[in-house]
């Protein structure tokens, strides 16, 4: 995995440089400080994976992104959260905060490896197939009004529909997004989201206890307290995607 640090600190280069030395298949390509010789460089050496600042000398990292013809997949490193929302909006594969957890760095190179086996699919059998499904190691990030978290997906319980929103469960927090759960559902693993009724998406990751209900139908219990009941009918598809 051919990588290219853009970080206009001379000791944040250093520590990306020390933590991807742990990394087996990590190979840094380059790196630069500022805009001009970054765009340069990635031009030339076509990197898989851009870590990138967000604040560079007379720019930002967007600027770069927008001014580059080969474009990797992009790992922001910055001190700020205030820029997650762009950088979601650009399809950034994660939004790391400084200083950098190697944790949360390996999490995101495994991203990139898994994106990156994807676009090495023969041509032919990739061409009219539709987006990926997010699962459970992908992040996302949610917004409810001025408030905005970015969450791994296998840490949402969830999701609850509520008139034109949906509700997300993560952490104690339950905000309101702008979409209803039938277009929720089409971006989520079916592996691990179930379609419980008509007014439930839950992990099935997080159930704890599954006990029957009314009308041959079933109550699920999961691991942070929600309950959610399942229709007969959905029951049974339950069980033939949990049975052995």
């Amino acid at each position: 995995m051919k990588i290219y640090i853009v970080e206009d600190s001379r000791l944040a280069r250093q520590e990306l440089r020390t933590l991807l030395a742990e990394v087996p298949d990590a190979d840094i390509v380059g790196e630069a400080a500022e805009l001009d010789a970054a765009q340069e460089g990635i031009e030339t050496l076509r990197p898989d994976l851009l870590l990138l600042d967000v604040q560079l000398p007379g720019a930002t990292g967007f600027d770069l992104l927008d001014q580059l013809r080969h474009l990797p997949l992009v790992v922001f490193t910055t001190a700020y959260d205030q820029h997650a929302l762009a950088a979601f909006e650009r399809n950034a594969l994660d939004y790391l905060l400084k200083p950098i957890d190697p944790g949360r760095l390996e999490a995101a190179l495994d991203r990139a490896r898994e994106r990156l086996a994807t676009q090495r699919l023969p041509a032919a059998a990739a061409s009219g197939s539709p987006p990926s499904s997010k699962g459970a190691d992908d992040m996302v990030f949610l917004r409810d009004g001025e408030r905005c978290w970015f969450v791994r997906l296998g840490d949402v319980s969830g999701f609850e529909a509520c008139g034109n929103y949906v509700q997300a469960w993560f952490e104690g927090q339950r905000p309101l997004l702008p979409r209803t759960l039938s277009a929720l559902e089409e971006r989520l693993d079916p592996q691990l989201f179930f379609r419980a009724s008509r007014s439930h998406l839950i992990n099935l990751r997080w159930i704890q206890t599954i006990e029957p209900w009314h009308n041959e139908g079933y109550r699920v219990t999961l691991r942070d307290g929600h309950q959610v009941e399942v229709s007969r009918r959905q029951g049974k598809l339950l069980r033939d995607q949990l049975e052995l």
